[in-house]
C-alpha cells in the first residue's frame, strides 16, 4: 500500500434540503460500516432512504431521520476506510490508509446532529435517531396554523448580502420573513411566511439588482421565529440523554465559534449535559451562520473540507467562501473513492 502525505481535514455534515430518492444506497451496499449505520436507524428510516419519492423526502419528520442517516453512513464508510476511530463505537481498521488529522467538525441545521454524533456527544446513531425524530416532528408542529394548514417558507437569494438583507426589511410587512441561512458572500437563505416569501421574490424582480430567487424544497420556516414552539420541546428530549465529551473540536452554527468557546463564556460552570439542551434548542430558531463556520474550519489550518451526506450543497459554498480550498463531498461509493484520493493522494493496494 503506497500512502500519501498527512492531511488535515474538516468534516462538515449536509443539512436538510439536500434529500433525494435513492441516497445512500450505495454507501449501504459496499461498507460494512455504512450498512450498520443504516440497520440502526430502522427499516422505515432505512426505506425512506432507499424507496421513498421525492414528495415523501420533504415532508419534515421523514427528512430529518434520512439525511441524518446518509450523513452518518458516509462517515462511517470514510472512517472504516481510513481507520478512524468512531468515538462511541467500534469503528476501527488497521492499519490506516493514511495519516490524517481532524481539525475541526460541524454540521449545517440538522447536519449538527450528525456532527454531534461524529464526534461523540451523541452517543451513537441509535439516540441520535430518537432525538432527530422528535426534532422533525416538534418542528412539523411548528410549521403549521392554529387550523393544521401548512405555514411557512424558504428560498435560496443569490446576490449581494446587503441588497438581500434590504430587501427583506421591505418585504417583511406584517409577516414573518428573516435571512436564516448565511451561506456564502452571495448566497443567502430567507425564511417566514409564505406570503413574505412571495413578496420579497417580486420585490427582487423589480428592484433592478442581481438577485436570483430559488423557492428551497422544504416544508416550513426553519430557522426562523416560526420555530419558536418548537425549541422548548427540543430542549426537553435533549435534556433526557445522556452526552460525552467531544473528541473532535466542534463548530456551532449559531455562533460560528467552537463549543468549547460556547461553554467557557455562554455557559460558564455548565456540564456538556447542560451546554448541549440549550444549543440544540437555540439553534433551530437561530440563523445559520455557515460561512463563518467555513471561514473558521479553513482558519483552523484545514488542508481539505469533506462533506457527508447527501449532494454537495457544502462543497459548492466552501469554494464560494474559501476560493483555493480542497473541497470534496462523500454520499456514494463513487464519491468515497474520490474523497479518499483527495486526502491520501493516489494509493495502489
Amino acid at each position: 500500500m503506497v500512502r500519501g502525505p498527512q492531511k488535515r481535514i474538516a468534516a462538515v455534515f449536509a443539512g436538510q434540503g439536500a434529500q433525494y430518492p435513492g441516497m445512500g444506497r450505495s454507501l449501504y451496499e459496499t461498507s460494512a460500516a455504512a450498512r450498520s449505520v443504516f440497520e440502526a436507524a430502522g427499516e422505515k428510516v432505512m426505506r425512506d432512504c432507499f424507496e421513498a419519492s421525492r414528495e415523501e423526502l420533504d415532508v419534515t419528520d421523514v427528512t430529518q431521520p434520512a439525511v441524518y442517516t446518509v450523513d452518518m453512513a458516509a462517515w462511517a464508510a470514510f472512517a472504516e476506510r481510513l481507520g478512524l476511530a468512531w468515538p462511541g463505537g467500534a469503528l476501527r481498521t488497521e492499519p490506516a490508509m493514511c495519516g490524517v488529522e481532524i481539525v475541526g467538525m460541524a454540521g449545517f441545521s440538522l447536519g449538527e446532529y450528525a456532527a454531534f454524533t461524529a464526534a461523540g456527544v451523541i452517543p451513537g446513531v441509535e439516540r441520535g435517531i430518537e432525538l432527530i425524530k422528535e426534532r422533525g416532528r416538534l418542528m412539523a408542529l411548528a410549521g403549521r396554523h392554529s387550523d393544521g394548514s401548512p405555514r411557512g417558507a424558504m428560498a435560496a437569494v443569490l446576490g449581494a448580502r446587503e441588497d438581500i438583507m434590504e430587501l427583506v426589511q421591505k418585504a417583511r410587512g406584517p409577516w414573518v420573513l428573516e435571512a436564516v441561512n448565511l451561506n456564502a458572500p452571495t448566497q443567502t437563505a430567507i425564511a417566514g411566511d409564505a406570503e413574505a416569501i412571495e413578496a420579497f421574490a417580486a420585490l427582487a424582480k423589480g428592484s433592478g439588482r442581481k438577485l436570483r430567487v430559488m423557492p428551497l424544497p422544504v416544508s416550513t420556516a426553519f430557522h426562523s421565529p416560526i420555530m419558536a414552539p418548537a425549541s422548548d420541546g427540543i430542549r426537553e428530549a435533549a435534556s433526557q440523554m445522556e452526552f460525552g465529551e467531544p473528541e473532535y473540536e466542534l463548530y456551532l452554527d449559531m455562533t460560528a465559534g467552537t463549543l468549547a468557546e460556547y461553554m467557557r463564556e455562554m455557559a460558564p460552570g455548565a456540564g456538556i449535559a447542560e451546554a448541549v439542551p440549550e444549543i440544540m434548542a437555540g439553534q433551530v430558531r437561530s440563523p445559520v451562520r455557515w460561512q463563518e463556520v467555513t471561514e473558521a474550519l479553513a482558519a483552523s489550518g484545514a488542508d481539505v473540507i469533506v462533506e457527508f451526506g447527501p449532494g454537495k450543497t457544502l462543497t459548492g459554498l466552501a469554494k464560494k467562501t474559501v476560493p483555493g480550498l480542497t473541497a470534496v463531498n462523500v454520499e456514494d461509493a463513487e464519491t468515497l473513492e474520490k474523497a479518499i484520493s483527495a486526502v491520501c493522494g493516489p494509493t495502489n493496494r
